[in-house]
């Protein structure tokens, strides 16, 4: 359930409830779900994402942290394989080169929440 601001000042958020869009794939599937809008916090973006075996090459444009609620999570970055199990998480610096993969659902947080914006992509 997502209640608005309005109503009150803290948000609960469960992400069946959240329309996630397909961001790669095929093969496999790649679907995220932003949960905390830039109107709601321009400082961090925060949201989930289920991984069916995509991988996605990508470059940060912001710090990101992703924590594995079920499955594994893959990051290939740095020449290095992160396998990341539920109870885990990953910190990731702004800049980074990486693929994510995997199969499982989690979550992530990036900071600034705003990065589409600040980077003229908006």
């Amino acid at each position: 359930m997502i209640r608005p601001a309005s109503q009150s000042p803290v948000l609960h958020i469960d992400h069946e409830d959240l329309a996630f869009t397909l961001r790669g794939g095929p093969p496999g599937a790649a679907y995220v779900a932003r949960a905390v809008s830039n109107e709601i916090s321009p400082n961090m973006g925060i949201g989930f994402a289920r991984w069916e075996g995509a991988e996605v090459s990508w470059t940060l444009l912001y710090d990101e942290a992703i924590f594995v609620i079920e499955g594994l999570f893959e990051l290939k970055a740095n020449g290095e394989v992160y396998r990341v199990r539920p109870g885990q998480l990953l910190w990731i610096p702004e800049g980074t080169e990486l693929v994510y993969g995997g199969q499982a659902l989690f979550g992530y947080v990036v900071h600034p929440g705003d990065w589409k914006a600040r980077h003229g992509l908006e």
